[in-house]
Order: C-alpha cells, then structure tokens, then sequence
C-alpha cells in the first residue's frame, strides 16, 4: 500500500507498528514466559470485595535462569541496591503490586514496575567528570583556617601578664 492510499485510511508508516508506548529505544523488556504471576488477597482498595477476591498481583522472576540477559547483565542486576531486598537465595525477584481494584491492573502495573527496575540496574552510572577548585574558594577556605587557628591561639596562656 502507498502512502496516498494510507493517508486515506489513516494510517501512518513514519512511525514502527510494533512499538511499545512509553518505552525507550534501548530498554529491555523481560519476557512473559520467564516470569510467573500469582494472585492474592490485597490489603488495599476494594470495598467489600477486599475480603473475597484475590487481587493482589505477586510477579516472582528467576534471574539466574533467564534466557534474555547475558551473564554481565545478570550480575549488575544482582549488585542494583533497590532489587537486593528483593532477591531470594534461589535467584528469584519478587515483586507485588496492590494498588489498584482489580488484578488486570495490578498485573500490568507489577509487570511495569519489574522492566523498571531492570532497565535500571542495567543503566550503567555516569562517571564524575573532576572540576577544578576555583580560587576564591581556596581563599576562603585559607582564611577560615587562618581565622580558626587565631581564635585557638587566643584560648592559650597569656604570657607576660603579671
């Protein structure tokens, strides 16, 4: 189909059809066949349906046995402080989400908050670019130094007083 005729049905081929809404050009998402999802009963909004329908999304994720990252990836998951809780001894993240009524929403919000994380601790940190110290603040901090070791020889005996 040529672009004259997309136009007429309001279809646009600058932009992929596949792409996801949201996600950045080099995020990873984490499969749906590596992650289980299990359901609960939440602790949060619901009304009368809190005590009877299990809404609370529990996502539980083996990263040691995942096939979409590469061993470096794995181990900078491991090291990300903010998933450390998280990890179990077998390998497994455990997430949970409890926010909203319904277990749709809170699948997809858990589902959300795991590529989060991930694509966090894959981020690799910026380095600190070093700055030279500028002039006027060695001044001063000279002076205070000076001023300090002034005042802490006042604090001393007074000679020649008689």
């Amino acid at each position: 189909m040529n672009k004259k005729y997309a136009k007429l049905f309001g279809m646009n081929f600058e932009q992929p059809m596949n792409k996801i809404e949201g996600l950045k050009q080099n995020e990873m998402i984490i499969p749906e066949s590596e992650y289980v999802i299990t359901y609960a009963r939440s602790g949060g909004k619901g009304g009368q349906n809190v005590n009877k329908v299990e809404t609370k999304a529990v996502l539980s994720w083996n990263v040691r046995e995942s096939g979409a990252l590469s061993d470096e990836q794995k181990e900078m998951i491991f090291k990300y402080t903010p998933l450390a809780n998280r990890i179990n001894n077998d390998g497994c993240i455990i997430l949970y989400e409890q926010s909203q009524r319904t277990q749709g929403q809170n699948e997809k919000l858990v589902v959300e908050k795991l590529n989060r994380f991930i694509n966090e601790a894959l981020t690799p940190d910026a380095e600190r670019v070093p700055t030279k110290i500028p002039r006027s603040s060695r001044e001063s901090r000279i002076k205070e130094k000076k001023a300090t070791g002034e005042k802490k020889a006042d604090r001393g005996k007074v000679r020649g007083w008689e």
